[in-house]
């Protein structure tokens, strides 16, 4: 099985980083790694894995301990939702979390880290 989501492909490095095991990623669940000295959430729903910087946009909370619902991330400090397809919330349409392009190989999960992130509002 192989997932790519798309990215703009200039902001995306041109390296896939291992992130792990996919089968070690339970649906429904949410796991935080570095890769490459950046913190990434990794997350499995129904619909695949997706993967983002895993800060908030909006005030910097670890998206990793934050609840999945559907294909949405609830951020665990303000409630904020985003869409993990396409990293938008809601809340402020402008805003949007970092995504990451995310593929299964061989029972590996590879990730192409975006080279812009966002910084939170202030």
């Amino acid at each position: 099985m192989e997932l790519i989501l798309p990215t703009d492909e200039q902001n995306a490095s041109s390296d896939w980083v291992d992130a792990g095991r996919a089968a070690e990623l339970l649906e429904g669940s949410i796991r935080r790694v570095v890769l490459d000295g950046r913190r990434i959430a990794l997350y499995c729903t129904v619909s695949g894995v997706f993967a983002s910087d895993d800060s908030c946009p909006h005030r910097g909370g670890p998206l990793s301990e934050g609840v999945l619902i559907g294909n949405e991330v609830v951020c665990p400090w303000h409630l904020w939702s985003f869409d993990l397809r396409t990293g938008l919330t809601e809340t402020v349409p402008d805003l949007s979390m970092q995504l990451h392009e995310v593929k299964i190989q061989d029972d590996t999960l590879l990730v192409r880290l975006a080279r812009i992130s966002h910084r939170p509002l202030s």
